[in-house]
């Protein structure tokens, strides 16, 4: 072999190893999933637990009509007042609710037990329910609380608990109201609201479908899969170049795709999410978690949570389309990138909710 040769040789060996080691860094490490265990479950359960009657720090967000408004959030939210605001603290006890469905023994003692049995009343819950009824904040926590609130009641309809179905009467009074709201609200939504966060319309409408599907009320069911249907059957290439913003911590695009996996058949959500998401059809395709930068600011770390709802969401795709299971590796890997951030976690702007985004996404199986 002459010099020429030998050099050609060693030059197209030197570019194959090389694009070998390329491929092999590219292709990515698979990522145990992480399930919902004892453990997990003791440390989820310590966040809402811990901050259920902390009345302050406390964002209040509603309109003020006069100086008799003015009073203390448990004056005015006597079972909603801790965890920083009224949608924190419903999704608080959704959170509770559902772990001590699961994992008995976090309450052995009856500790939780008895603060929800003072807090979830029937007095108590009028209070809330005229504050929703006051003139000046009829829309008050539209949609995003409201639906955290048909999750907490699907949960406890789902529990054959003596407690649980005290607490479920009680609170049903203010659960029909808000479905009363929200089926005449939708039709007036032309468009849907496409945030990231709190007024992100896809989100609301997925866990208030899981209750309506749960207590099987048929009117709601209806309302809210014709309305999503028209808001969102003719979305093309929603583009997730443009995800996340700062703050979010809800993806426009996977809620939307959670959302209608939920109100169409297989082989038309499959066809649907063809044209609105073809990449993740691509067994290559990729999403970074999102990374925070600084856990104590109150909306920087919203982007743990998106790790959490991105997850779910793409779990929720993947049991819609089994062909798509490549997603859960992803989903997997995101949950795998926040969930040592939850014992962490010791400032209250994190602490106050971020558990119950860890726990929703953990429930998707």
């Amino acid at each position: 072999m002459n010099k020429t040769r030998l050099l050609f040789f060693t030059c197209c060996t030197f570019l194959f190893t090389a694009c070998q080691n390329n491929q092999q860094k590219e292709e990515p490490a698979n990522v145990e999933e992480i399930k919902l265990n004892a453990d997990i479950a003791k440390s989820i359960f310590s966040l809402p637990t811990h901050c259920l009657q902390i009345e302050y720090p406390n964002k209040l967000g509603q309109v003020i009509g006069s100086d008799a408004d003015l009073k203390t959030p448990k004056s005015l939210r006597p079972v909603f007042y801790g965890c920083f605001d009224w949608h924190s603290s419903v999704h608080g006890y959704w959170s509770i609710v559902k772990l001590m469905k699961e994992f008995p023994e976090l309450d052995t003692d009856g500790a939780i037990r008895k603060v929800l049995n003072a807090h979830i009343t029937p007095e108590n819950v009028q209070v809330e329910k005229a504050f929703f009824e006051d003139k000046n904040n009829l829309n008050f926590e539209r949609t995003y609380g409201w639906a955290w609130l048909f999750k907490l009641q699907e949960e406890l309809h789902t529990w054959e608990d003596a407690d649980a179905k005290k607490w479920e009467q009680a609170l049903q009074p203010l659960v029909d109201l808000l479905v009363q709201r929200y089926m005449e609200y939708l039709p007036k939504l032309v468009y849907p609201i496409r945030a990231g966060q709190h007024d992100n319309s896809a989100f609301g409408l997925s866990l208030s479908l899981d209750y309506a599907k749960t207590v099987n009320n048929q009117n709601f069911i209806k309302s809210i899969s014709e309305n999503a249907e028209r808001l969102y059957h003719q979305d093309k290439n929603c583009n997730l170049a443009y995800e996340p913003s700062g703050y979010d911590f809800l993806s426009p695009c996977l809620e939307e795709a959670f959302l209608m996996s939920k109100i169409m058949e297989s082989s038309a959500y499959d066809a649907w999410l063809k044209t609105f998401m073809p990449e993740l059809y691509d067994s290559s395709f990729k999403l970074e978690p999102a990374i925070v930068k600084d856990r104590t600011d109150g909306k920087l770390v919203h982007l743990d949570g998106l790790n959490y709802s991105r997850a779910a969401c793409l779990k929720g795709i993947a049991l819609k389309l089994p062909a798509l299971k490549h997603l859960n590796q992803i989903a997997h890997a995101h949950v795998a990138f926040s969930i040592p951030n939850i014992s962490k976690q010791d400032d209250y702007m994190g602490t106050h909710w971020l558990g119950t985004f860890a726990l929703y996404a953990l429930s998707i199986k």
